[in-house]
């Protein structure tokens, strides 16, 4: 199990599916794919969003799972 972190997206193109999520108080970007996204209905975040999300290790570097946006951070 992998504790929850929080960061700011930091961008996410929606027509990819994927995007990169800035840590708090960490360097270096964490990928971040739209399925991994824990909200209904369209599954997108927006640039500054605030989320919480779990950090796994993969074959290409680090990535989030279970992206879940902060409450009154919704992605418009």
């Amino acid at each position: 199990m992998y504790s929850m972190a929080t960061g700011t997206v930091k961008w996410f193109n929606n027509a990819k599916g994927f995007g990169f999520i800035c840590p708090q108080g960490e360097d270096g970007d964490i990928f971040a794919h739209y399925s991994t996204i824990q909200m209904d209905g369209y599954r997108t975040l927006k640039a500054g969003q605030t989320v919480s999300y779990e950090v796994e290790e993969g074959p290409k570097g680090y990535h989030a799972s279970s992206v879940v946006p902060i409450e009154g951070e919704q992605a418009k």
